[in-house]
């Protein structure tokens, strides 16, 4: 599992190789050097506070940091603090000679188990890399690559064996991630070095860019965020020379839910702008319109979060000819009241969210384990802002029980943050058993 991450300012003082003194120094000699010659005000303690999401540093003190960090004051008024900063992993870029780079730097980062800081892309990395999806048009494929042509029968048998593997229940599908990752190299191998078709070119990399979506999802339910995003990356690379739009769609709104997960929702929102400019069936509409009313509800844009959540009933409530694309064909009406309810308690509303979630676990099919283990933590969470704390312990009991099961360490995660407010009723009963099952949880 990945480190938890640490704070963006920490990432990118530390890039640098500089101190927090370092850091103090450089920006006052930044104020000292602008016309009226301003005060900072920064000191170490002030840093530690940023870096520890204690306090917020205010506008003048962030145009101070961008000039530090050679950041356009432009990204700072267009991204909230702190998705502005500099990071160090940028995302590949999209276009045909890019495609077998993608996967290689991805296949690298999932067999990597060194020790990171700062482990997803930015928002500014993910909105640029977003805006060349939605705008750019792929070139054509090369008719050969050299080597010994592809064979069609061996593309047949990897995209039926892959389906197979994606379609297995999750329990059984952590048991044959290594499979998945063997049909994944395949694929690079033949794009990197076989022969092939227009037509088989654009088989082979809409397969990669399934499988890589496929074992991202593998590894962000592992924990292990860096190896999902690069997986990501070379995933919507490889749709987009697939020119495959509703698949690069389907890795946008994967890009934006992880975004959510980490407490960065600030980075989801333009990746989910522009997967809607290109999304026509309704399911696949109120999918990214249900994430984007999270992302806002996070950020406290109540008003915006109402906007897309009335939307997205609206979408699901429409009628299509044609059946839901596969990556969201799952999209019910338990996943909007689940989700509308989380939005609600992000909001403070925790009477109508835990109504809502209520109603969502009750139409959820028993077959999507995971989604209940989420959804159940989210109950958790309702059932102790309103003081529930013994029923509270029942459901993450529950939740803790199902992610440990199938396997899902993202789950248990989630779970395990139940602690901290946890901790303020270890007099009730169960509250302390509990709190050491989450000490230990893996």
């Amino acid at each position: 599992m990945d480190d938890a991450i640490r704070h963006p300012l920490a990432y990118a003082r530390e890039l640098r190789g500089w101190p927090q003194s370092e850091l103090v120094a450089r920006c006052q000699k930044a104020a000292a050097a602008r016309p009226e010659g301003l005060r900072t005000g920064i000191d170490k303690p002030s840093i530690s506070r940023y870096e520890n999401c204690v306090r917020v540093p205010g506008t003048d003190t962030q145009l101070l940091l961008a000039d530090v960090f050679g950041v356009p004051h432009e990204d700072v008024h267009l991204h909230p603090w702190p998705y502005w900063l500099p990071g160090r992993d940028d995302p590949v870029p999209l276009g045909q000679p890019h495609t077998v780079p993608a996967l290689r730097a991805a296949q690298r980062a999932g067999m990597n188990h060194e020790r990171r800081t700062f482990l997803t892309f930015g928002a500014l990395a993910l909105a640029g890399l977003a805006t060349q999806w939605a705008e750019l048009e792929p070139e054509r494929l090369t008719t050969a690559l050299g080597g010994q042509p592809v064979d069609d029968g061996l593309v047949d048998w990897l995209e039926s064996t892959s389906s197979h593997l994606m379609s297995l229940p999750t329990e059984q599908r952590r048991h044959t991630a290594k499979l998945m990752d063997a049909h994944l190299e395949t694929v690079t191998d033949l794009l990197g070095h076989g022969r092939y078709s227009s037509a088989t070119g654009q088989r082979l990399h809409r397969l990669a860019a399934r499988l890589a979506n496929a074992c991202g999802w593998y590894r962000f339910d592992q924990g292990r965020h860096f190896a999902a995003g690069k997986l990501w990356n070379a995933a919507l690379v490889n749709a987009h020379a697939a020119r495959d739009r509703d698949l690069g769609t389907a890795v946008l709104a994967d890009f934006a839910y992880q975004s959510i997960w980490l407490d960065q929702p600030g980075s989801a929102v333009v990746p989910l702008g522009q997967a809607l400019t290109h999304a026509d069936h309704p399911s696949a509409r109120s999918l990214l319109l249900l994430r984007r009313a999270r992302a806002h509800a996070a950020l406290g844009e109540a008003a915006k979060c109402r906007r897309d959540l009335k939307a997205a009933e609206m979408a699901l409530e429409t009628t299509a000819p044609e059946p839901a694309p596969a990556w969201c064909g799952w999209m019910s009406a338990a996943d909007l009241a689940v989700d509308s309810g989380q939005c609600l308690l992000d909001l403070g509303e925790t009477r109508q969210a835990r109504a809502l979630i209520a109603e969502g676990l009750e139409l959820l099919p028993r077959a999507r384990d995971k989604t209940r283990g989420v959804f159940r933590t989210y109950e958790a969470r309702s059932l102790l802002q309103a003081g529930e704390v013994e029923q509270a312990v029942l459901v993450g009991g529950e939740s803790l029980d199902l992610a440990q099961r199938i396997g899902a360490d993202r789950c248990v995660a989630q779970v395990r943050d139940l602690a901290p407010d946890l901790k303020r009723h270890r007099q009730v009963a169960g509250v302390g058993d509990f709190l050491e099952r989450l000490r230990v949880a893996a």
